[in-house]
């Protein structure tokens, strides 16, 4: 009975005590936000001296290139879906734009750009969590430019996503990932996550082949940064092409199309009514 007591009063002990970690010792530091978060995937510009992930996002020549594709963004408003921990929020930033409303679904990534935007001064911009395509179901807010990059391929109705962006900004730039039976076979390592299963949707009023995809319990670590629902679909390469030319936008930029990329084919585009 003494011994029960003991490892009683010492588990309660322990307990009390662990309260506490939720404290930072340290002096105060930028280092510590980021410490006080886990899973992060982008490095810090090199000049700040922080350690966090390492993929340098904050000079990505995806968002350099859409910037150029647009011309000056001084002033415009800009949506950016997916803002993962505010690096490309950071480019855009940088060009003051008159507001930037970014939306991320995770809430860790979330929590990161407010961290990012902290730290790097990211201050034409409105970070904001939810659901994306709940947002724009609703707004009646019109974009100069909407930004995707990765995204798309992570959508539970790829198609509907860009029906419904298209609804609300003249220009837009993704980059995706996309299903490419040539590129990627099924002796490929890169089609394992595919269940082999093909979905036909109609978006619009055009029909559009979707690939069904798992993220084979990626999820469960702290980086993850994919969709909201394990079961997502990858769309074809024409298919993407031809469903923004049926919803109006009618120039089509394809920038830096990689057949080979490890995580799968995958385009840059920027297409403009």
């Amino acid at each position: 009975m003494l011994s029960w007591l003991k490892k009683r009063r010492r588990a309660n002990a322990a307990s009390v005590e662990s309260i506490f970690d939720q404290y930072e010792l340290r002096r105060p530091a930028a280092q510590n936000a980021i410490d006080a978060l886990p899973g992060w995937n982008s490095a810090f510009p090199e000049e700040f001296g922080l350690h966090a992930g390492r993929h340098y996002l904050y000079a990505d020549d995806r968002i350099a290139w859409a910037i150029e594709q647009y011309g000056a963004i001084e002033n415009c408003r800009i949506l950016e879906v997916g803002p993962l921990e505010g690096m490309h929020t950071y480019m855009l930033n940088g060009h003051r734009p008159a507001r930037i409303d970014a939306i991320e679904a995770n809430r860790l990534c979330f929590l990161r750009c407010l961290v990012a935007g902290h730290i790097l001064n990211i201050d034409r911009a409105n970070f904001m969590l939810g659901d994306i395509q709940e947002w724009l179901r609703d707004t009646d807010i019109s974009y100069d430019l909407a930004i995707a990059s990765g995204v798309l391929y992570h959508m539970s109705d790829p198609g509907e996503f860009l029906q419904l962006l298209s609804k609300c900004s003249n220009t837009l730039f993704l980059w995706t990932h996309f299903f490419h039976d040539e590129a990627m076979p099924p002796t490929d390592v890169r089609r394992r996550p595919f269940s082999g299963r093909v979905e036909i949707r109609n978006v619009g009023g055009k029909e559009v082949r979707y690939h069904e995809r798992s993220y084979q319990d990626a999820n469960s670590n702290a980086s993850f940064c994919g969709g909201m629902k394990d079961r997502h679909f990858w769309m074809q390469r024409d298919d993407i092409l031809e469903l923004l030319g049926s919803l109006g936008y009618s120039s089509i930029e394809i920038h830096r199309e990689e057949l080979d990329h490890a995580g799968g084919p995958c385009f840059s585009l920027f297409a403009r009514k």
